[in-house]
């Protein structure tokens, strides 16, 4: 019978002991069972923090891409100009899902009805946690002169976030999202137009 004395957080163990599981047999032969075990607590005590598999699967998955923004910020750090950073937040948004031995790639390949069921219940506080990376950048942004000062930080930081999903996953036809000179003109030109200081107010 599992305990529930092992060290680090019973949320912390779970998500490592899905993602272990994910990464030995996907996202179909992941039972909550097995998980519970893995991590040394009860079912029971599971459900309290997850209530189904696709909330578990989609945490780890937005948990994946934490770590990936927390490796990003330090890169974005060495952009001279927002604008600069926010076409390099684009092309890190996309390589998140290019590196063939990434686990959501694999699964989002391997088993794309499941993938997209988990990832729908992992990111739905996605634009909030964007968002929240993206202030302090904005806020310098705007110490900079860069964005105009009147803008309030917490809600340009969401529309940051809101442009550069949209710009790094929704496919269209005028703009090669792979393109780096492509995507500094368009930031530049549509994603930076409300917040510049010449922007109407």
């Amino acid at each position: 019978m599992p305990t529930e004395t092992k060290p680090g957080s019973v949320r912390e163990r779970l998500l490592a002991a899905t993602e272990d599981s994910l990464r030995a047999k996907g996202i179909r032969a992941t039972t909550m069972a097995e998980v519970a075990e893995a991590a040394g607590v009860s079912r029971a005590w599971l459900y309290r923090h997850f209530p189904d598999k696709a909330s578990l699967v989609g945490s780890v998955i937005v948990r994946l891409d934490a770590a990936y923004w927390a490796d990003a910020r330090a890169a974005l750090a060495g952009y001279g100009s927002f604008d600069e950073q926010l076409a390099a937040g684009v092309r890190i948004g996309r390589a998140t899902y290019d590196d063939p031995g990434a686990l959501p790639l694999r699964l989002r390949a391997t088993e794309p009805e499941e993938f997209e069921a988990c990832a729908g219940a992992g990111v739905r506080e996605l634009v909030p946690d964007l968002a929240a990376f993206w202030l302090e950048f904005v806020v310098a942004a705007i110490e900079r002169g860069e964005v105009r000062d009147d803008a309030d930080p917490v809600e340009a930081a969401e529309w940051v976030a809101r442009s550069l999903i949209s710009l790094a996953t929704v496919p269209g036809n005028t703009l090669d999202p792979d393109d780096a000179a492509a995507v500094l003109r368009y930031v530049r030109r549509y994603v930076l137009a409300g917040l510049s200081p010449a922007a109407p107010r």
